[in-house]
């Protein structure tokens, strides 16, 4: 058996690239873009970021803008993947029992170079 892969194996390798792929590309062409300022931000596709069971507002904050960016990075890319770049975001927290959560959206933006003069 020594030197064979197993089938889930050999699959995993297979899928891996896929993956990495998609992530290093993005998916965020299937959404419609459009410049705003010096960014490029998706025009209607928002992106959710959540934290619960945290001892601060702030705390929950910074764990909900953590979750939106690591999603957001994962599927799109990490150049997608800034919540300070990010429009139309929006903040709710909540302090049930002494526990703080947040949830927030974001439509995701990227840096863009300087605008073309035509």
């Amino acid at each position: 058996m020594k030197g064979y892969l197993s089938a889930a194996t050999a699959a995993t390798l297979l899928i891996l690239p896929t993956v990495a792929s998609a992530q290093s590309s993005g998916l965020a062409s299937m959404h419609a873009q459009k410049r705003v300022g010096n960014k490029i931000c998706m025009v209607d596709h928002y992106h959710n970021g959540s934290s619960s069971g945290e001892r601060s507002r702030k705390a929950a904050e910074v764990a909900a803008i953590r979750s939106w960016e690591s999603f957001t990075a994962w599927e799109y890319g990490s150049a997608w993947g800034s919540f300070k770049l990010a429009d139309g975001k929006t903040m709710n927290c909540g302090q049930v029992a002494g526990s703080w959560s947040c949830d927030t959206a974001a439509r995701p933006c990227q840096a863009a170079g300087p605008a073309r003069r035509r």
